[in-house]
């Protein structure tokens, strides 16, 4: 069975390092992959790490390279990053979803019909597969609020209450 390719922007990488469960987010059925560029100007010196754990980097075609100089162009006053619009621009190339926390990011992915999700969304996840518990989740959520994410705090709060009252 093929893995599902999960297109990610920095933000969410860094949320999974400062929440402590970025090895146990490559142990979903998933393949995490951020465009090449975005890797290196953002990640590789602070996360090197991260291909080793399971990290892609891919390269976006000339037809992408050309429909992200646009978007840059078209969301410029948005404030989202040139690496966050390439990131949006690799999922539509790859025809999949993007992870994003950058609510900027997330507005210009929705006008584009790109199908997007975030930190709570992958958390989520994460319990749903059984690699995380529910106290896990929690003390993963309490490092990244003390390490300044943010985050949908009431949403998160909702989703770790609900999963205490599942039967």
């Amino acid at each position: 069975m093929t893995q599902r390719l999960l297109i990610s922007d920095a933000n969410i990488l860094i949320d999974m390092e400062k929440g402590g469960v970025t090895r146990q987010m490559f142990q979903l059925d998933a393949v995490f992959a951020v465009p090449n560029t975005l890797y290196e100007d953002e990640l590789r010196e602070e996360h090197p790490q991260l291909p080793e754990l399971g990290l892609r980097t891919l390269e976006l075609t000339e037809e992408t390279v050309a429909w992200a100089a646009e978007l840059i162009v078209r969301y410029r006053k948005t404030g989202a990053s040139s690496n966050d619009l390439l990131a949006l621009a690799l999922a539509r190339q790859e025809q999949t979803t993007l992870l994003t926390g950058d609510g900027k990011l997330r507005g210009v992915a929705e006008a584009e019909g790109i199908t997007v999700h975030g930190t709570v969304w992958l958390m989520k996840q994460l319990m749903d597969a059984g690699i995380l518990t529910v106290p896990q989740a929690a003390a993963a959520y309490d490092h990244m609020k003390a390490a300044r994410s943010r985050l949908p705090w009431n949403e998160v709060e909702q989703q770790l209450h609900a999963r205490c009252f599942k039967r």
